[in-house]
């Protein structure tokens, strides 16, 4: 198997992190790799913010839910989605900034911020490190954006622990690839695909001397005690991005 397709497929998420810091020039070629993932009309809508102080990680961990391994990595990335270089253009150009009235800039925005998040996390893994995404920095954006001194038009849609993992972990089955890929046509026999699914997630768990819910336990009960995550719906408008060009008819 090619060496860049078995790193991607044989991915783990790691919340265990040995003391070893992170090289610099590790973290620089990190970085370096989300630099270079592709951007809607190369505006390259993303910055990327290191954490290592143990005071500023350890509140990000508490703003992030209580999660502990964000304190214990040795690195945390906040992947921000940025239009604020975008309004600077404007600015320079003599040109008017209209793009964070338009509900597409959010799509644009974590779009980008997924790709450059995936690059990173190759990366790291090509080097030997672990990493963990983390959704939760949307949980209390608005103090995540004053602890990182975000300015306008800059948004944190993602975290990324970063270390050298401290545990062994087994590969996580993914859902049979017909729920995933279709062809031509969405595949619509998505409940069969599901419990399959269920079986598999069980096996998964009973080959570790675990137990617990099925796959559609765990997502239907997230989404039933998790209707609105996080503040974003406020803050993203105290950060420029009113999306009041939603309603206005398009040329």
């Amino acid at each position: 198997m090619n060496e860049v397709i078995r790193l991607l497929t044989n991915h783990r998420s790691f919340r265990q992190y040995t003391r070893q810091a992170v090289e610099p020039e590790k973290l620089k070629t990190i970085i370096e790799a989300a630099q270079a993932a592709p951007s809607w009309v190369n505006g390259q809508q993303v910055s990327v913010i290191a954490v290592r102080s143990e005071e500023r990680k350890q509140q990000l961990s508490v703003l992030s839910g209580n999660q502990k391994h964000v304190a214990e990595a040795p690195v945390f990335l906040v992947f921000c989605m940025d239009f604020h270089r975008a309004r600077l253009a404007a600015e320079l150009e003599d040109q008017p900034f209209e793009a964070a009235g338009d509900v597409d800039a959010l799509l644009v925005g974590a779009t980008d911020v997924g790709i450059a998040l995936a690059n990173a996390v190759a990366a790291a893994e090509s080097l030997g490190l672990g990493i963990i995404p983390i959704g939760g920095v949307r949980r209390r954006t608005a103090e995540v954006i004053e602890l990182l001194q975000l300015p306008e038009y800059v948004f944190p849609v993602a975290g990324l622990c970063i270390g050298y993992p401290g545990e062994e972990l087994p590969k996580k089955p993914r859902l049979p690839m017909a729920a995933v890929y279709h062809e031509e046509t969405y595949n619509p026999d998505q409940k069969a695909l599901i419990q399959e699914y269920n079986e598999t997630h069980r096996e998964s768990l009973r080959a570790q001397g675990l137990t617990g819910r099925d796959w559609s336990s765990t997502i239907a009960r997230f989404y039933a005690l998790n209707p609105q995550y996080g503040d974003a719906g406020r803050t993203l408008k105290q950060q420029g991005f009113t999306c009041d060009n939603l309603n206005k008819e398009q040329p």
